[in-house]
Parts: structure tokens; sequence; C-alpha cells
């Protein structure tokens, strides 16, 4: 069977879910406390982290070489263009929201406020917590001028950066760090890719002490 060991709330967990479902792939779901450093899983992944997929016999390990791979074996829906130029484009977008992003905001918000807690690690910073809120600012108002010129992140097709961009913030929505009314045309970019049949299990995570906000499985907000 198809495995991926995740955690629910992580970002690249969600990306490679989000591309799984997309693509109509069944995995089975196994959450791992990766930072409680299981001796089967570092057997797995030596480095420690998830996502890992265990995908047609095969072990596999960081986010995007398990997109790309899936990607490449499972070409239908194409997530990814054709250009060079534009396969360059999704690549650039997905690092900049799995690094920028992911340093600026996800990690000042998302795990101070919930990771600690889960690995009863300390209480949030909340010097990080206020650097996280003003920064996601930023990176909305760069998405949406993004968005002010195309009708996809990238271009005018759905590709692995809008998957990308919606694993983060669909994250941070499920603990309401996101102000969808700072942009009309973000907000119905996230919308869209909400309502699409893959987002159902991202949209259905119950994380214990950390209950759904009303919103969060609201198609319509």
């Amino acid at each position: 069977m198809n495995r991926l060991y995740h955690v629910p709330l992580s970002p690249f967990c969600r990306k490679v879910r989000l591309v799984l479902a997309e693509k109509r792939i069944e995995v089975e779901l196994v959450e791992e406390r990766y930072w409680e450093m299981d001796t089967d899983f570092l057997r797995r992944n030596p480095a420690g982290k998830v996502p890992v997929l265990r995908l047609n016999g095969k072990i596999l390990s960081e986010s995007m070489a398990i997109c790309e791979y899936i990607e490449e074996v499972y070409p239908d829906p194409a997530l990814m263009p054709y250009s060079p130029e534009e396969r360059y484009e999704v690549r650039r977008l997905v690092s900049w929201f799995d690094d920028k992003f992911h340093s600026e905001v996800t990690q000042n918000l998302l795990y101070e406020r919930v990771n600690k807690k889960l690995m009863k690690s300390g209480y949030p910073d909340s010097k990080a917590v206020k650097m996280g809120a003003q920064k996601i600012k930023y990176h909305l108002d760069y998405m949406a001028w993004l968005l002010d010129h195309r009708r996809w992140l990238a271009g005018d097709r759905m590709t692995l950066a809008d998957f990308a961009a919606a694993a983060h913030l669909s994250a941070l929505d499920y603990i309401s760090d996101v102000d969808w009314n700072r942009s009309e045309v973000v907000k119905d970019w996230y919308a869209k890719i909400k309502s699409r049949p893959a987002f159902r299990s991202i949209l259905a995570d119950q994380i214990p002490g950390f209950p759904q906000p009303p919103h969060y499985s609201d198609l319509d907000f």
C-alpha cells in the first residue's frame, strides 16, 4: 500500500498531499512524530524530516523532489508547464514559498503557536510571532501583484506553485493567521483552489488541542 508519512499542518506535507490528490493517487496517511527521532522512521529518511512517501515500493523524501517525481511518473493532469521558461517560474515560486515565506512567516507563526506546543519545547516567542504577522502582509501583497498580471501564480494555468502557496496559507489559515481581507484577488485565488476536490482532505484535518476556526472549511469563507 502507498503511504505518506506526514504531519497534518506541515506545509511541505500538504503540498505533497495536494499533488497526490490532484492526480488521484490513493495513499494511506500516517502521522509521524518526526521530532521523536524514531528508529524506524530514520531508516526511511535519515534526515529525520517529513514528508516521506512510499509509492509503488519506492521510498521518497524531500517534498519538491517527491512532487517532481510524481509529475514525471504521473504526468496527467500536468502541474508543470511545458516550456523551460514557464517551468523555471514555477520552480522559482515554489522556492519562494518553501524558503522565503517559510522562514519569514510559517516558522514565526505556525511553528511558534503550534509546533512548540506539540513538541513540548516551550512557549511561543512573542517577537517571532510579531515578525511573522508583519512579514505575511508583504507576501500577500506580492501574491496580489502576481495575480493582477496572471490567472494563477505562475501563469495562465494552475501549477505546483499554486499548491506550494496554498499549502503554507492553508496551514496558517487553520490558526486564523491569514487576513483574507487584505487582498480580494488573493482571496478569490484561494477560494478557487480551496474548492478543488484535491483540497477536501486538507479541509477535513482536525488537530487535537487546536480546533478548526469556523471559516476554515467553508468554501465561501
